[in-house]
């Protein structure tokens, strides 16, 4: 069901919610109770003064009764859908679910994103037990002195008439082993007690950078001033990043972000962006910078500057995402892969060659989107060494830039909740698709 008809369900719970007769609520917004019912059973539309006078009687806005639940919340709800097929059916009225009970859903979509994030912990942790060799060296060192000790223990019952000399070495070999027992021991506890402060049971190392530049709205005041504080210190004193690894990325992340900014200054291209048009092109000439810096200074700019919200995706040369800023109305999927008709894709598939498109999302807004997207190498290892690439997309919504008119590219998040049908990308069936 269409969110614009669920406006009268909206109505119907807020007065109930409040106590409201329905004789009372028609009578101070001068309507019949009759026509009122209809409203509220989704059988007429309203719109215009009548919504107005409704949501003022009943004390909220006029958006949260024709909008109801979030596009963020819905997506999140439909990902939670996905792996359960008893859920299936009632798919058409997850949107009616969240209007109706906020508060259940929201906690339905929490739980759901606190379950995927222990999963990945379970798979990170089970990816370590397999292949972290310290932590396989030790528990073989443990074993082989319980073997060693065993061994011992069993000559020294078994034998009766043990020459003293050779007991006094079996003696000798039981204390050295079990010494190295304890020692190996200690060692492999204080291996994992640090893994797991380092490692943070809470969400992975991107996730955390992600909720620390996500505090900030993707904008670091500190590294904007003509003397910035060095990164190490915004790393240090950033709650978010408890582990090693998420302080790694984030300093690596935080360097980039100061050389772009003296590249490009704050002022002077926030005022060249809005001459341009937010045109990366334009801009990373009049700037002499490549244009992923520029997609990336875009993506930091505050939203009063850019004239609107600004979001960034990268990935690498697999296609994984590395970094995510999203924008309302187009959704990033925070685990798995995502939609390959994406242009970040296709610009990965032709390096160096610059890519514009118009895209429709495929998602409860229907948005359309303008990308700029670029696959570069950075050359991380060398002049000589393995090209490494790097893609990033830029997206920029219809209130932030003019959009040429025409049809756009479908595009989706990613495949299992995609609603359009006939996909030739597709690489699994949608839960959204009917008989697909």
């Amino acid at each position: 069901m269409a969110r614009s008809t669920l406006t009268g369900t909206r109505i119907r719970e807020r007065r109930a919610v409040m106590g409201i007769r329905q004789a009372d609520l028609a009578r101070a917004v001068g309507i019949s109770a009759s026509y009122l019912n209809l409203i509220e059973h989704n059988r007429r539309r309203i719109g215009g003064k009548l919504l107005v006078e409704i949501a003022r009687a009943l004390e909220v806005e006029a958006t949260a009764l024709t909008e109801g639940a979030g596009a963020a919340l819905v997506e999140t709800l439909r990902e939670a859908a996905a792996g359960h097929e008893g859920a299936l059916a009632d798919l058409p009225r997850i949107e009616e679910f969240a209007g109706r009970f906020p508060g259940w859903a929201q906690l339905l979509a929490d739980r759901h994103r606190r379950v995927s994030e222990l999963e990945r912990t379970v798979e990170m942790l089970t990816d370590r037990m397999t292949h972290d060799p310290f932590l396989s060296a030790s528990l073989h060192e443990v074993i082989s002195a319980v073997t060693a000790i065993r061994s011992t223990a069993a000559i020294l019952v078994d034998t009766e008439d043990i020459d003293a000399d050779w007991q006094r070495r079996f003696h000798r070999n039981l204390s050295e082993d079990s010494r190295r027992l304890a020692d190996g021991a200690q060692a492999l506890v204080a291996y994992l007690d640090e893994g797991a402060e380092e490692t943070g049971i809470q969400s992975t190392p991107q996730e955390e950078v992600e909720a620390f530049l996500r505090g900030r709205a993707y904008h670091v005041a500190e590294l904007e001033r003509a003397l910035p504080p060095p990164p190490e210190r915004l790393v240090a004193g950033a709650p978010e990043l408890s582990s090693a690894p998420a302080r790694e990325l984030a300093l690596a992340y935080l360097r980039r972000y100061r050389r772009d900014a003296e590249l490009m200054p704050l002022a002077a291209f926030a005022e060249a962006a809005r001459a341009e048009g937010l045109d990366p092109g334009r801009l990373a000439h009049r700037f002499g910078v490549d244009p992923g810096a520029v997609f990336r200074r875009l993506a930091t700019l505050p939203r009063e500057m850019a004239g609107g919200p600004v979001g960034l995706v990268t990935c690498d040369g697999s296609g994984t995402l590395t970094f995510r800023k999203p924008v309302a109305g187009f959704a990033l999927p925070r685990f798995g892969a995502a939609c390959p008709l994406w242009p970040l894709y296709q610009a990965l598939s032709r390096p160096m060659a610059p890519l514009r498109a118009v895209v429709e999302h495929g998602g409860r807004r229907q948005g359309r989107f303008l990308t700029y997207a670029l696959c570069q190498p950075t050359l991380s290892s060398g002049f000589d060494g393995p090209q490494v690439m790097e893609a990033a997309m830029l997206i920029l919504p219809e209130e932030t830039a003019d959009l040429p008119g025409g049809a756009g590219q479908p595009v989706g998040t990613s495949c299992r909740i995609c609603p359009r049908r006939d996909c030739v990308a597709r690489r699994e069936p949608s839960i959204l698709a009917d008989g697909f």
